[in-house]
């Protein structure tokens, strides 16, 4: 029996028996490959006592998008891969298909790069773009786009998460989804469960985790065939509702702060945990953060602000990593903060890109990760960090017993 089946059935038997028990969680061996990649010192030497201690379960460790570093992303492999390197908290990204169905999926517009839908003809025809092919001659790139609303629910069924990627200058479909980069893996795309929105809440429960659903903002115009952009909002609560799942395991998150005050109005009880994702630092370069727009949105009922990591942290003059002026303010105005997304950059020796901008001039090693959490952990004060890959954070959370 090869891995991949054996962990089929280690999958399938874990849906049947419910809740993931004490000792069944796996870290793998990523943990020790960053400890020992890590420079000498008090952090490294403390992380190394804790190589062999057993994994428990720990909510500070959110799987983002499951387990998406080696996983098709929201697929159920991915989920219950993410539960069982004892992530406290999994991440169902929502949006809707064109029968208005919520389901499970980064952007309402990104089949064509995480999903097989290429390999479908009669459902690629019916994409908002379909496949023209690159032209290398002339440098243009393939162009394409699939949206979830463009395809009934039963037509989304039919296709199959793949690892998100894309190879831009390619001239055929297949070509176009071969696209994983280097430091991912195609190991574990053999099969990519869909999942509806219902479904994931399902196996959420089964797999005894707490859940941080997003709604996506749509890319379609609202409201969609009489769906509006509150209606949305409160039938992902209402699915939350109607399977019966606690407001206090659920952490109702948007990029839109309407969205979130929607939910302090209308869903007062999921509303004391939602999480306002703040993107304002990258979207608009010349913005800054104040105390006083901070106060506003705790004044508004928001609890929890989740901004990217770079946003929280920057180098002193020491070359040492350190909050930052916006990750100061935060907790001044009394926000819980959440961040995003560790294990997403691949190998650190370039700086870490785009999510470690702030401090890539200290970043040279895949064992700098451990460092920056170290930071966000214990003097940012976050209570929770996704990760692509949350074994990462899970070890980290029990060596420091968060």
């Amino acid at each position: 029996m090869n891995f991949i089946t054996t962990f089929g059935l280690v999958a399938s038997i874990l849906v049947a028996n419910s809740a993931l028990a004490s000792g069944d969680y796996s870290l793998g061996p990523r943990p020790q490959f960053l400890v020992l990649d890590m420079d000498d010192g008090e952090l490294k030497q403390k992380l190394m006592a804790c190589l062999n201690q057993s994994a428990q379960k720990s909510h500070f460790s959110i799987g983002h998008r499951g387990a998406s570093m080696m996983f098709p992303e929201h697929t159920k492999e991915s989920y219950i891969a993410a539960a069982k390197m004892g992530a406290g908290i999994i991440e169902c990204d929502v949006t809707f298909t064109k029968d208005k169905v919520l389901v499970c999926r980064h952007s309402q517009n990104d089949l064509h790069t995480t999903t097989d839908v290429l390999a479908h003809p009669d459902l690629a025809s019916k994409c908002t773009v379909p496949f023209t092919p690159a032209n290398p001659e002339e440098g243009k790139k393939a162009n394409v786009e699939c949206r979830t609303s463009d395809f009934t629910l039963a037509e989304f069924k039919r296709l199959k998460g793949k690892m998100d990627g894309a190879d831009v200058m390619a001239t055929t479909p297949t070509a176009y989804m071969n696209g994983t980069v280097g430091w991912r893996t195609d190991l574990y795309a053999s099969r990519g469960t869909l999942m509806t929105h219902a479904e994931s809440i399902e196996l959420f429960k089964d797999l005894g985790v707490k859940m941080t659903p997003e709604l996506k903002l749509p890319v379609v115009d609202m409201p969609y065939e009489g769906l509006t952009q509150q209606g949305y909002a409160q039938k992902m609560v209402d699915e939350y509702k109607a399977a019966g799942v606690k407001a206090g395991d659920v952490f109702p998150q948007s990029f839109s702060i309407d969205d979130v005050k929607y939910w302090v109005a209308n869903a007062p009880t999921f509303a004391q945990q939602a999480v306002f994702l703040d993107g304002r630092m990258y979207k608009n370069k010349m913005w800054k953060p104040t105390l006083a727009d901070m106060k506003e949105i705790k004044s508004s009922g928001v609890q929890y602000i989740a901004p990217p990591m770079f946003a929280l942290v920057e180098v002193n003059q020491e070359g040492q990593i350190v909050p930052s002026e916006y990750a100061k303010l935060a907790k001044e105005a009394g926000l819980g903060v959440i961040t995003w997304t560790l294990e997403r950059s691949g190998q650190l020796g370039n700086g870490g890109g785009w999510y470690f901008q702030t401090v890539k001039e200290v970043t040279n090693n895949d064992g700098d990760m451990l460092t920056l959490l170290d930071v966000l952990a214990k003097e940012v004060g976050v209570k929770g960090v996704f990760s692509d890959w949350p074994a990462t954070t899970t070890f980290y959370a029990n060596c420091m017993g968060l």
